[in-house]
């Protein structure tokens, strides 16, 4: 009964520790890729985890080939962030 229980415990934290690190991404529509000054000006739905409402924003890439990737109208998935003040796209669904 005592190993069941430890069991059981044991899963529940793994399953807990897992959701807690799950990635949310948001959908948006690239706008505008600004190659010069290295940011991406994109139509997004809400970013929970930011407390933001669904607007046009302008983003910086964590990494620059990120803009490479992404083209004007082009749906996109992504995840963003505050990087040194900075709202930044630090994932990008491929």
């Amino acid at each position: 009964m005592k190993t069941s229980l430890v069991t059981i415990l044991a899963a529940a934290l793994s399953l807990t520790a897992s959701a807690a690190f799950a990635t949310d991404y948001t959908k948006g529509t690239v706008k505008k890729v600004d190659m010069k000054a290295k940011k991406v000006t994109i139509i997004h739905e809400e970013l929970k985890n930011l407390d933001m409402p669904a607007m046009t924003m302008v983003f910086y890439p964590k990494d620059e080939a990120m803009l490479e990737q992404m083209k004007v109208g082009e749906v996109i998935e992504f995840v963003a962030d505050r990087v040194n003040g900075k709202l930044t796209v630090t994932e990008l669904k491929e």
